[in-house]
């Protein structure tokens, strides 16, 4: 995900800027419906919950899973309204008294257990359904139908031209909005959507399309203003709530290439290969262009660096997120607005398809491990232009990241910040451009075989499941035979970064050319940052001249010393090949 900024801020560019949050509307109380009386209560439709809250510590739904949504929705041309319904199949893994669903703002019209009216309740945003008589190794199928007008999740309005359009925008527990769903990243499952929209739009989902446009049939739900059309799409691998979207608008599609050919195992191609499409508002195609020209080289780029692609397709879409970019599995949700303006967004592309690697195929299992997801997408986005463009881009984007660190003020708090209960406070500068300095600090400290080796494995274990960032850690101490708590704890779970002084002498020897030159390393940054442990490089000179000694600071205050032959030229440089996030003063 790319955040946007405010009006007045920079444009959706590599590096995220301040994110506009979304409007959080007041909490009000819910009415309990019954199943069986709908009708003697009327059409009502609940006050929404705030979207973004963290849940409170502990298991989520304890002793339930979902493992695949059946998802219907009817759309119309211009409404606001609309009506969906689902089959929810869920696997009962302890006992379970009853089955929570995430869900607010829409009129629930009826519920079903295993075929027949169940009783449930619903407030506080919570459909609960009584599951009496399960045991654990169960698995039962929920039935839920409803309508309304969504608060959010489901975006229904015009897009930059004028045009009625739809788009699901879901980060970070905002599905909730338009499905009833288990709305937690670590909650899994397959989907299989179907979605009657206005005849003539194209419809795009998570997956491959299974079939349409067909007619849509007479009893189909939702807002029947016109001839509709009915699309099947279904996404055959487990993916996390917040990635399952759908969008239906008037769009372009264009091919860019295939990718990940022989190395995509969800691929349902013959020739085993991904397609990368573009989809676009038709008057914005060829604005689009410069920004995907490289979308297909990115996919292999990744397969190859980190694992097979993890997906059916790839659909890089315009569309009405809030967001610069939206990672959605195999969906990628870009701003309208960017496309429509003609900007490059090639960094922000970047990011989004690293995301089918990381946050996608493996999810952060909480929330406040956000960097797993963000940080990873930052630095293997960047790293794209590396392997493209030079190390001198790359040089140039990691200078930026920095930059950004030093400057923030998110550096007062730890990247794993578990005392923030609002999830959009957890999109800032901790979570991108530090998560990328410490998988960039990580890989100089291991080098790149061990390095991307414990990559490869976490993303091999963790495929289509949720991790956290012990199980990064264990991936990377077995890669490289290091033990790295130190490393994960000060970086990860401490704030700041550390701030160096330097002061070099020279201490000649009684005769000849030969001394000594004793470098005393201050770490002087503010009182409640950790004095941190920093392996690091001393050098002198530069071009074929330039000599460089191993070193390590670890405390307020150390003296280095280095033996040499003859004086060397010019002042000491701590790290000048920026493998450390620091600050140093003059």
């Amino acid at each position: 995900m790319i955040r946007v900024p405010l009006p007045s801020g920079r444009t959706d560019a590599p590096r995220p800027g301040t994110r506009r949050r979304v409007a959080s509307r007041a909490a009000g109380a819910l009415l309990a419906l019954l199943a069986a009386a709908p009708a003697l209560l009327g059409a009502q439709e609940p006050e929404p919950i705030p979207a973004g809250v963290a849940p409170p510590p502990g298991p989520y739904a304890p002793g339930v899973d979902a493992v695949h949504y059946e998802v219907e929705v009817g759309l119309g041309a211009g409404q606001r309204t609309f009506a969906g319904r689902a089959g929810i199949r869920i696997a009962v893994e302890a006992h379970a008294p009853e089955l929570p669903l995430d869900f607010t703002g829409l009129e629930v019209t009826s519920v079903t257990l295993g075929g027949a009216p169940a009783t449930w309740t619903h407030e506080h945003g919570v459909l609960r359904i009584p599951l009496a008589g399960t045991v654990p190794g169960d698995t039962v199928t929920v039935g839920i139908s409803w309508r309304g007008t969504p608060d959010d999740g489901l975006i229904l309005g015009e897009n930059v031209h004028g045009a009625p359009t739809a788009f699901v925008d879901n980060w970070p527990n905002r599905t909730r909005f338009w499905i009833p769903t288990i709305d937690h990243p670590a909650d899994k499952a397959t989907v299989r959507y179907t979605v009657h929209a206005p005849e003539g739009w194209e419809v795009v989902a998570n997956g491959h399309l299974v079939s349409g446009p067909v007619p849509a049939p007479a009893d189909a739900p939702g807002p029947a203003d016109g001839p509709r059309s009915t699309w099947v799409w279904e996404v055959g691998v487990p993916i996390s709530t917040y990635n399952m979207v759908v969008g239906a608008a008037e769009m372009t599609v264009r091919t860019v290439g295939l990718a990940a050919c022989g190395a995509a195992p969800a691929s349902r191609r013959p020739d085993g290969c991904v397609e990368v499409t573009v989809w676009t508002f038709p008057e914005d195609i060829d604005r689009a262009e410069p920004s995907f020209r490289r979308a297909a080289q990115m996919v292999d780029f990744f397969t190859d660096l980190v694992g097979p692609y993890p997906f059916e397709k790839l659909a890089n879409v315009q569309s009405s997120t809030r967001f610069g970019g939206m990672e959605n599995a195999s969906a990628i949700f870009y701003s309208e607005q960017g496309i429509a303006a003609g900007r490059d967004i090639e960094g922000t592309v970047s990011h989004e398809i690293a995301h089918q690697w990381f946050g996608d195929a493996v999810t952060e299992a909480s929330w406040h491990h956000l960097w797993l997801s963000e940080g990873f997408a930052t630095y293997f986005g960047d790293l794209f232009f590396e392997a493209a463009d030079g190390p001198d881009a790359f040089r140039a984007l990691m200078e930026e990241s920095r930059r950004r660190v030093v400057g923030s003020a998110d550096s007062e708090r730890p990247v794993i910040d578990t005392a923030e209960r609002d999830l959009f406070a957890l999109l800032n500068d901790n979570n991108y451009p530090k998560g990328a300095w410490v998988l960039h600090m990580l890989r100089g400290l291991l080098g790149d075989d061990a390095f991307f080796r414990g990559i490869r494995a976490y993303y091999a274990t963790h495929l289509h499941s949720a991790a956290l960032t012990d199980d990064l850690r264990v991936a990377m101490e077995e890669a490289s035979g290091r033990e790295l708590g130190w490393f994960f704890t000060q970086w990860l779970h401490r704030p700041g970064h550390p701030v160096f002084e330097i002061e070099e002498r020279w201490v000649p020897d009684a005769q000849g050319a030969a001394g000594t030159v004793e470098l005393v390393v201050r770490q002087v940054q503010k009182a409640a940052w950790p004095r941190f442990r920093v392996p690091l490089e001393v050098c002198w000179g530069a071009g074929p001249g330039r000599v460089c000694r191993p070193a390590v600071s670890g405390s307020a205050e150390d003296v280095l010393r280095f033996r040499f032959e003859t004086r060397p030229d010019g002042p000491a440089v701590l790290d000048p090949d920026g493998w450390v996030l620091k600050k140093t003063r003059p």
